[in-house]
């Protein structure tokens, strides 16, 4: 084998395998047209950013990947299952290696943020040993840093704080995939970047595919590999942050040139 043949052979190798694939999607509610026609791949241990203004079917996308909404046509397939077409068990079994980070944390204010992430154990896995529920709640806890938060209330942590435990409750299954709803929202830009860092931290040590919805272009900047322009309920535009940053595309000036 030449160098050449060489260099060919490693590149189909370790080439990224597409974790999620999303063709021609469309969505509709009433006369109102979201999405239209969009196009993505996600790739393993990839942090997709999607980038766009309030009301543009950022959150409606991830939705139809969990099968949360229906699409009126289209393709969406995730680690394998033809998402559309997924029964209630089947989803059932999807979601459980996809986690989705709400925006607003979705935290049970009657439990403590111990009981929150043993809620998911309980429910999805019939975990109901107290050591194994002990250890896998501190462990997620110490991932997001907040071990010392275990018996506080959801009305007792900062916005932050709440963010940070919403993420922990979702890696306690040990995800393939993460979906970050605007994950900066409401945030000083301190604890933004904090959240940021956790994005990338999740992704290094669970191996994580991630899809990032924002329209903080500093949320993009620090955590995505690739960023998708959607406006008009579709991928108008797509790259590296820089290489759309150097692009300007006028759809993304209003990011760029805040």
């Amino acid at each position: 084998m030449n160098t050449q043949d060489q260099k060919s052979s490693t590149l189909r190798f370790t080439a990224p395998e597409a974790v999620v694939t999303v063709r021609d999607l469309y969505k509709s509610f009433g006369d109102r047209k979201v999405l239209r026609g969009l196009n993505l791949d996600l790739y393993d241990r990839e942090n997709l950013v999607i980038l766009g203004k309030s009301g543009t079917g950022k959150s409606v996308l991830i939705k139809c990947m969990v099968g949360l909404l229906k699409p009126d046509s289209g393709s969406i397939n995730v680690l394998g299952y033809d998402v559309p077409s997924l029964n209630a068990r089947e989803l059932n079994e999807l979601r459980l290696q996809v986690g989705f980070s709400f925006q607003l944390s979705a935290l049970y204010d009657s439990m403590s943020v111990r009981e929150n992430l043993e809620f998911p154990l309980k429910r999805n896995l019939g975990i109901y040993d107290r050591k194994e529920l002990n250890e896998r709640v501190m462990k997620s806890l110490q991932d997001v840093g907040l071990e010392s938060a275990a018996n506080l209330r959801p009305a007792e942590l900062s916005g932050g704080m709440k963010k940070r435990i919403g993420i922990a409750r979702t890696l306690i299954l040990n995800p393939k995939i993460m979906l970050y709803d605007e994950p900066t929202a409401g945030l000083d830009p301190e604890t933004s970047a904090e959240i940021n860092e956790l994005i990338l931290t999740v992704r290094s040590k669970y191996q994580t595919a991630s899809i990032i919805i924002t329209h903080d272009i500093t949320c993009a900047h620090q955590v995505s590999d690739r960023v998708i322009g959607l406006f008009d309920g579709t991928n108008k535009v797509e790259g590296t942050f820089e290489e759309l940053k150097k692009q300007n595309p006028k759809e993304l000036q209003a990011f760029f040139n805040y």
